[in-house]
């Protein structure tokens, strides 16, 4: 078993598609390499919002079919559209409506300011705007969705607008070949959490697979010793236990999560939901996988509980784009701190617990599911900056993401309340958000992450078509 600690956003990879044209070569000998060699000061500028890899120069359309199918072949997250010089867009603009890579158009040149000294062929070098003008003309007129930022490309304000679209490009370049896992059936009656499984996977992506709860009870038979005590051995290592925890019971619940990660891993899932009453009714199970699933989150796995699968593709979109990604819902308002109390029946990202207490594996009383008591880790959100996200299906293939920024309180203990929980206190005011929220037709299942993202997700649906609704 392997267990990761650091934050679960990938480092994005993207390709830097720079365009020129050969009629300059003979006016400036040495354009090709001049500007190839501002290409190649560009990647390595960003390189500490992720991985840049400059192409070919590109001057024929050839030339740009057989950079963008190496991209594409490579696995790459995403395509910076870069003007060397200025580029005809007809050479590009078929390529580019056909990428399945997410395109920025870096609407930037070699020099930040024009000076008296500028000659002939400093005009040329510094001449992309009108070539980002053609381009995403074309872009426009073929209906291709695409980024644009125009910036000093030394400035540190540019790095940080290329890394926020970088991690939205790989978020989303990610979303479109993920596979959800369905424990079981939806939780029945529960109208907030249903999608239309073949509109998400044509206009995202993300394809939901029903899986039977036979299939993590054999799993579970399958585990070895060596791999519960490994489990156990983590457990003990980071985490305060609660001495009221049989061995049995660790044991049980180990040998559930290793059964669940084993039946991800093999089915290439990268998110799933297990509804209680589908473990619980199956019949083979002692307790339910509580303390499986917020360790798999920690892990960097979507998870949604009561079977919405459309709430564990966000969680997994959560950790693509910022990192440790946690599952929440909205249980009571808090009218005098003006904020909303959030927690959910025993699921949470360990990762986000505040770093001042020990989180705690407990025995836990819990009637739902009519089995054992779950060992269940307890422990309080981080106070600070953090952001609230969710998705909304609508007819069709529209989707709406409502987002909500504020922070987490340094908020009382609930004794009574053995859950991850913390209460979140809106940026916009606690009336004014929910009140945005139900007008939007929020869902009560959200992913929360620490840090103020709104930009982040705004970018993220900028790419994917969704329509992004803060409050």
């Amino acid at each position: 078993m392997t267990t990761a600690i650091a934050s679960t956003a990938a480092r994005p990879r993207i390709g830097i598609l720079g365009i020129m044209q050969d009629l300059y070569d003979d006016m400036i000998p040495g354009i090709a390499a001049r500007q190839e060699g501002y290409a190649a000061e560009l990647a390595a500028s960003l390189a500490g919002v992720g991985e840049f890899i400059p192409g070919k120069v590109v001057k024929y359309r050839e030339d740009a079919e057989q950079v963008m199918a190496e991209f594409e072949q490579a696995g790459l997250d995403g395509v910076l559209v870069v003007m060397l010089t200025y580029g005809p867009a007809m050479r590009v603009a078929r390529l580019l409506s056909e990428s399945r890579l997410p395109i920025c158009l870096a609407n930037i040149q070699p020099e930040p300011d024009v000076t008296p000294a500028w000659d002939m062929a400093d005009m040329t070098y510094n001449q992309g705007v009108h070539g980002a003008q053609d381009t995403a003309n074309a872009m426009v007129r073929a209906g291709r969705r695409f980024a644009v930022l125009t910036d000093d490309w030394r400035s540190d304000r540019f790095r940080a607008d290329v890394g926020r679209w970088a991690r939205a490009a790989a978020a989303a370049t990610a979303w479109r070949s993920l596979k959800v896992a369905l424990v079981g059936y939806a939780m029945n009656d529960m109208g907030d959490i249903r999608v239309d499984e073949s509109a998400l996977v044509r206009s995202l992506g993300p394809q939901i697979r029903a899986v039977a709860p036979g299939e993590v009870y054999r799993g579970m038979q399958a585990v070895t010793d060596e791999q519960v005590a490994e489990v156990i051995a983590f457990e003990d290592k980071r985490f305060e236990i609660d001495p009221a925890l049989s061995a049995a019971e660790r044991q049980d619940h180990a040998r559930m999560q290793v059964a669940i990660r084993e039946m991800l891993e093999r089915g290439g899932y990268g998110a799933y939901s297990a509804h209680f009453d589908a473990i619980g009714e199956d019949g083979r199970f002692a307790r339910l996988p509580l303390a499986a699933a917020s360790t798999l989150m920690a892990e960097g796995y979507g998870y949604a509980a009561e079977g919405d699968v459309l709430t564990a593709c966000l969680v997994y979109a959560g950790h693509a784009l910022i990192g440790d990604a946690h599952f929440t819902e909205m249980y009571a308002m808090d009218f005098p701190s003006d904020s909303v109390l959030m927690s959910h029946m025993g699921e949470g990202n360990w990762k986000i617990a505040r770093a001042d207490r020990p989180v705690r594996l407990i025995k836990r009383p819990l009637g739902i599911g009519r089995l054992a008591d779950p060992p269940t880790f307890l422990f309080q959100y981080q106070p600070g900056p953090a952001t609230l996200a969710t998705l909304v299906s609508l007819e069709g293939e529209r989707f709406r993401l409502v987002v909500a920024e504020g922070e987490n309180l340094d908020s009382q203990e609930l004794p009574a309340l053995q859950m991850p929980y913390g209460q979140f206190r809106p940026a916009s005011g606690l009336r004014q958000c929910l009140n945005g929220w139900l007008a939007a037709g929020g869902p009560h299942h959200e992913v929360m992450n620490l840090g103020h993202h709104g930009p982040d997700w705004q970018v993220f649906c900028q790419l994917t078509g969704i329509e992004y609704v803060p409050v």
